[in-house]
């Protein structure tokens, strides 16, 4: 994931996250607050939010936090992330934090957890994303 001039903005990072409803209202290399509103296209025949929505909802956030503490030129992609679901989303919006483990030269380490319009907690996310140099 290459850098662009507005680096706070899913979308032009990842218009993926256009496309399912994410935003961003909080992005600093400390601290990224991804949101999502529950829709039902976004969930199973049961009602609960796919675990699929809830993985990409934690991994644009943890995406996000790895490319603003990149260093100049250089971009991200991920090469590890484990998911553990704690319980199932069935309304409301649902809100990512993620937050750097660890912030290195060839790798950044982020655990997002996700949380239901409660303040439960539903997923929690560790992604491993390596640091690419400048090309």
């Amino acid at each position: 994931m290459a850098q662009t001039a507005d680096m706070t903005d899913p979308a032009a990072l990842m218009p993926f996250a256009t496309t399912l409803g994410i935003s961003a209202p909080e992005a600093t290399p400390d601290r990224v607050v991804c949101t999502l509103d529950h829709r039902p296209e976004l969930a199973t025949a049961g009602g609960a939010m796919h675990g699929g929505a809830l993985m990409t909802l934690a991994d644009c956030a943890g995406a996000l936090l790895a490319v603003l503490n990149l260093p100049p030129g250089a971009s991200t992609t991920t090469t590890a992330s484990t998911t553990n679901f704690l319980r199932a989303a069935t309304g409301g919006t649902l809100t990512a934090t993620a937050e750097p483990v660890k912030v290195g030269r060839q790798v950044i380490v982020v655990q997002t957890t996700v949380r239901d319009s409660l303040g439960k907690a539903l997923t929690t996310t560790i992604a491993t994303q390596q640091v690419l140099a400048p090309r």
